[in-house]
């Protein structure tokens, strides 16, 4: 056999009193009671009982706590068995931390405040009793009940109780004294702490997943943000590209087909090595259009006619292009040599294609030597790529 435990008859463990201070006792109402019921009990007066617990009429409800003054409470003196001792409870006080304290057991420290209001959430400036010596349920006599009768309720044998209280005659108790029953367990009390903690528990792990949960939505919902993000900046990148691949393929089908055209009015580069450091069109944002071709060479490179044609300047010019050569092919069409370093060619003189007119420099607008090649149409200038081989 176990220890006997309090869960047999329910109010032993429910409704058994506690006292607030001397001369008072708290009492839990249990189904069936009356006010009347429990003033006649415990020999109060049930005005005084209302006064005490705060209410306006005699409507109870099981569960509720009453205060019950004790009679002649000037000079009630509350017994508690030997070794028993008053705990006030502190901030932050739980049953765990205040049995660790004592050396007890969650299980015996319930035992011994059977009637705690708050199992999980111990109310700071409370009172705990700590048994030291012997551990036990802690009960208190209700009017008219005996040792007997608790020894009776409980399977204790009635020496077994008086020894643990260190009694010697039955009439040393009497209502309202708290009496040890050695080795009886407030199970179900205990079990309710149990339930309470497991509740709460459960509740933090939901909290927990919950806030996991929308952790992870909203991380979803980023990286699908910066997914969507990069996929735009692919596809504008990739248009842009493909835009710049068109507009490359349009101007090399533009040249193509300009030298097919141009092919028999037998143009050739000006000079014979070169690199072309410039192109024809925009520089940039912030520079001017490029009007021409620019074909770097060493200094004093030979620069020839593009093609025959009549001479119609040679010499300075003033818009930046140094020294140079301008020849007028017929029909609206001319082209110019710029940034020479010395020029052979005359004004008025007709040239052969590939016929000495000058020799690469640097004069004028220019940061090297090179040749700038233009083609002229109407006055207006063309892509010279259009018109070379």
């Amino acid at each position: 056999m176990g220890l006997p435990q309090a869960n047999l008859p329910k109010s032993a463990e429910i409704a058994i009193a506690s006292p607030a201070k001397k001369g008072w006792l708290i009492y839990t109402v249990q189904p069936g009671d009356t006010l009347s019921a429990i003033a006649v009990r415990f020999g109060a007066n049930t005005k005084a009982i209302m006064w005490a617990s705060g209410i306006s009429n005699d409507a109870l409800h099981p569960g509720d706590t009453l205060r019950i003054p004790l009679a002649d409470a000037s000079q009630s003196t509350v017994r508690l068995p030997p070794g028993v001792q008053e705990y006030t409870v502190h901030a932050g006080d739980t049953v765990e931390s205040v049995a660790r304290r004592f050396y007890l057991t969650p299980l015996g420290l319930i035992s011994a405040n059977p009637s705690i209001a708050s199992l999980d959430r111990l109310t700071e400036g409370s009172t705990l009793y700590i048994p030291t010596v012997e551990a036990g349920l802690l009960v208190q006599l209700q009017k008219g009940q005996t040792i007997k009768d608790l020894a009776a309720r409980f399977g204790l044998p009635v020496m077994q109780i008086a020894r643990a209280n260190a009694l010697k005659s039955p009439t040393e108790v009497g209502t309202g004294d708290f009496i040890l029953l050695p080795g009886v367990q407030a199970k179900t009390t205990y079990n309710k702490l149990l339930d309470l903690q497991a509740a709460e528990r459960k509740a933090r792990q939901q909290e927990a997943l919950r806030l996991a949960a929308e952790q992870k939505k909203q991380e979803t919902a980023r990286l699908a943000a910066e997914a969507l993000r990069k996929q735009q900046q692919r596809r504008l990148e990739q248009q842009a590209a493909q835009a710049a691949q068109q507009q490359q393929s349009s101007s090399q089908s533009e040249v193509r087909r300009a030298n097919y055209v141009v092919a028999a009015a037998g143009y050739r580069y000006p000079v014979n090595r070169f690199v072309i450091t410039t192109y024809f069109g925009a520089r940039g944002a912030y520079q001017r259009f490029h009007t021409g071709l620019d074909l770097a060479a060493p200094m004093g490179t030979p620069i020839y006619a593009a093609r025959a044609g009549q001479v119609e300047t040679a010499g300075w010019s003033p818009y930046g292009y140094g020294l140079n050569v301008i020849l007028n092919h017929g029909g609206n069409v001319e082209t110019l040599y710029g940034h020479m370093s010395r020029i052979v060619a005359q004004p008025g003189e007709y040239v052969q294609r590939g016929q000495l007119i000058g020799y690469v420099g640097s004069t004028g607008w220019s940061t090297g030597p090179h040749v700038h090649f233009e083609v002229r149409v109407n006055g207006v200038a063309r892509n010279p790529l259009a018109y070379l081989p």
